[in-house]
């Protein structure tokens, strides 16, 4: 995958966590690499919508035939939505990460520069943990 595989519109963590902004509304997922290397997902646990939470902190697990991972927030906020369809299918991770979302969170304050990866500095850090 080059960094031009990487939608250019979303911002990433280097916990590789991607981010669509929309106005003060963050929708969160995880990234084509993080899924490949969990491999087969068969779990997914979302955060309860209104659970609150500061920018770093668990708010949901992902689970694969071979590891579990956390999912972190990227900003601090409270969660307004879930994507409900990934505990009946949490496959769909592998076969489409960026239009499989995870959570959305209303933002307490929008960062006009938030601390998020562009697609191009996260490719690098990809390639240099390999």
């Amino acid at each position: 995958m080059s960094s031009s595989d990487l939608p250019a519109d979303l911002r990433y963590t280097a916990t590789h966590e991607w981010i669509r902004m929309d106005g003060a509304v963050a929708t969160v997922g995880i990234t084509d690499f993080a899924q490949a290397e969990l491999s087969d997902v068969v779990w997914v646990e979302l955060p309860e919508i209104g659970q609150t939470y500061e920018t770093g902190q668990v708010a949901a697990t992902v689970e694969s035939v071979k590891a579990a991972a956390d999912v972190y927030a990227p900003i601090s906020g409270a969660v307004i939505e879930v994507n409900a369809a990934l505990t009946a299918q949490p496959e769909a991770v592998n076969e489409a990460p960026y239009d499989s979302w995870f959570f959305k969170i209303q933002v307490r304050a929008v960062d006009p520069e938030p601390p998020w990866l562009t697609a191009q500095a996260y490719r690098r850090i990809i390639e240099a943990g390999r």
